[in-house]
């Protein structure tokens, strides 16, 4: 709304000095133009910017000008700072909206601890893009129209109707009702209910998404943490889920981490020496221990991966897709007719 962003345009001047049209139009991620507009209609209503013409000029605000957003103390602010440094809010569609509140937390706090509790946030790291024992997943890429409407759903207590693209089957709409909103490392995921029945699903594989008029069904109260720590444990345990272990070309992690329903375990391999230099040497493979639906699902993920990827175990894999490949040899060996 063009309200918010007027505020986030006086805020950056307030903050950083002078800026460039061109510097607040990446900022706000609108065009030039629009921050020229919006420049007209601050000093319009009494706020004090100008420009600065020259080769280092640009807009600024009148020395001592002060925005009204008061109320929070240093260590208060700097509470919210550390939880904005989290990425959850990207993967419900929130991202803009998470900078713009940023702006306003940094300019509430008194000139004296602005600076110190920006710099100690900066000293904060959490949830990191890599860290010592695995790589982390590559983040969910979900559309804000659709993250919009789930988050209103859940939110407003209504029904929420989906197509879903669950794994290696054909994407069809269903109505649940939303519990609420789980995000883990980057991965955003929909608590819901279907028919009573509890169900799980990954934002990024939402398709389309629409909010009913009609009240969901579920309790006024709920702990998403208990919820998600039981819904994994069921997840790890019940079905005709299987394990396997299974060795994959690093170049192939993702698209097996992201179909496959969980990881269980994973050590990078140590380099195999060919005989006397030899070509061919596995070099980095990792090894990871993940869960599949069933038995068709994992057939169906090794068989994709092909040479880039070998179940190790259970036997019962290794010879489906040993005898998969056989055939297809067999089809393709044949002279053709």
């Amino acid at each position: 709304m063009r309200a918010d962003r007027l505020v986030s345009l006086v805020l950056l001047l307030r903050q950083r000095g002078r800026l460039s049209a061109t510097a607040l139009a990446r900022e706000l991620e609108v065009s030039t133009r629009t921050v020229l507009r919006d420049i007209e209609a601050l000093s319009a209503a009494g706020v004090p910017v100008h420009a600065e013409r020259g080769r280092y000029g640009g807009f600024a605000l009148l020395p001592g000008f002060r925005t009204e957003l008061t109320g929070l103390n240093h260590d208060e602010a700097l509470a919210l700072l550390v939880a904005g440094s989290r990425r959850g809010a990207q993967a419900f569609g929130l991202g803009s909206a998470l900078a713009s509140a940023m702006l306003k937390v940094v300019d509430a706090l008194p000139e004296s601890h602005r600076d110190t509790a920006a710099g100690v946030a900066e000293r904060l790291l959490i949830d990191p893009e890599t860290d010592l024992l695995a790589r982390r997943l590559e983040g969910d890429d979900v559309p804000d129209p659709i993250a919009g409407e789930v988050r209103r759903a859940v939110f407003a207590g209504r029904k929420l109707r989906i197509r879903y693209a669950a794994v290696g089957r054909t994407p069809h709409w269903r109505t649940v009702d939303p519990i609420g909103l789980v995000t883990v490392r980057e991965q955003g995921y929909l608590l819901a209910t279907r028919s009573g029945e509890d169900r799980t699903y990954r934002l990024s594989r939402i398709l389309a998404a629409e909010e009913l008029a009609e009240p969901a069904e579920r309790s006024e109260r709920v702990d998403l943490d208990r919820a998600w720590q039981e819904r994994g444990t069921r997840f790890r345990t019940g079905g005709d889920q299987v394990t396997v272990l299974v060795r994959v070309d690093p170049a192939r992690r993702e698209e097996l981490v992201g179909t496959a329903l969980a990881v269980l375990a994973e050590d990078a391999e140590e380099a195999e020496e060919g005989e006397e230099g030899e070509e061919g040497a596995v070099d980095g493979w990792l090894r990871l221990e993940v869960t599949f639906q069933d038995a068709r699902h994992a057939e169906w993920v090794l068989w994709k991966l092909a040479a880039d990827a070998e179940a190790l175990s259970p036997q019962w894999l290794r010879t489906a897709l040993h005898e998969r490949a056989t055939a297809l040899a067999a089809r393709y060996g044949a002279s053709t007719r």
